[in-house]
């Protein structure tokens, strides 16, 4: 039974106030609802409270920029600030030296490819908080899928619906192969993520789930 103190409640406040002003693609809901939604599918599969503090700053880095790196070890530990890095896929810095939409689509398909390799030897309370993610961003897709703004949900992503479709057929696929038959938790939220990827193909219209590579996708 994981219990939360104090640090639970200063890492929801650390993520309010670096998250001030970012909302969900093209919606007006404040960033901090995905924040709550991962740290409490985290607890829903039993992490642990280091794990929930990490999944409520998973996206510090990326968004709001490295310099959060120091502050989140010291006020948080090792342990959180390891968890945080290993969601990271590149940082605010990195992403704002991109330029134009051709760089910009080259570099999301390189970080794509270099975090689905990560994730497949990522160790597993990272494994747990990077699941827990997707499969929140999975199911808002799926939401939005099925209610007003439709197929033109994908106009919100970088690599548009095919990448989009891709990438998250590449986690899906990756999350099941590292789904251990001893932990009924962690198995059972990678089949409830590719049911939900199965079902955005679906809806999306794609007649097969090809998963993100190299050779697979073109602008």
């Amino acid at each position: 039974m994981t219990t939360l103190s104090p640090r639970f409640t200063q890492a929801v406040e650390y993520a309010r106030i670096a998250h001030a002003g970012h909302f969900r693609k093209g919606t007006s809901i404040p960033y901090l609802y995905h924040l709550l939604g991962v740290a409490s599918l985290v607890l829903e599969y039993g992490g642990s409270e280091d794990q929930a503090i990490a999944a409520l700053l998973h996206d510090v880095l990326e968004d709001c920029g490295s310099g959060h790196e120091p502050s989140i070890r010291v006020q948080f530990g090792d342990a959180v600030a390891r968890i945080v890095r290993d969601c990271t896929d590149g940082s605010a810095e990195s992403k704002g030296r991109v330029r134009t939409d051709a760089d910009r689509f080259a570099d999301w398909v390189e970080r794509k490819l270099l975090y689905v390799a990560h994730l497949a030897t990522e160790d597993e309370a990272s494994l747990l908080v990077s699941a827990c993610d997707k499969l929140h961003n999975v199911r808002a897709i799926l939401a939005d899928l099925q209610g007003d703004a439709g197929p033109d949900v994908f106009e919100r992503f970088t690599a548009g619906r095919l990448g989009t479709l891709q990438y998250y057929e590449a986690l899906a696929r990756l999350l099941l192969e590292r789904a251990d038959a001893e932990n009924p938790r962690f198995r059972e939220l990678a089949r409830e993520f590719d049911r939900t990827v199965a079902r955005i193909h679906e809806l999306a219209g794609a007649q097969d789930r090809i998963p993100l590579g190299r050779n697979t996708l073109t602008r």
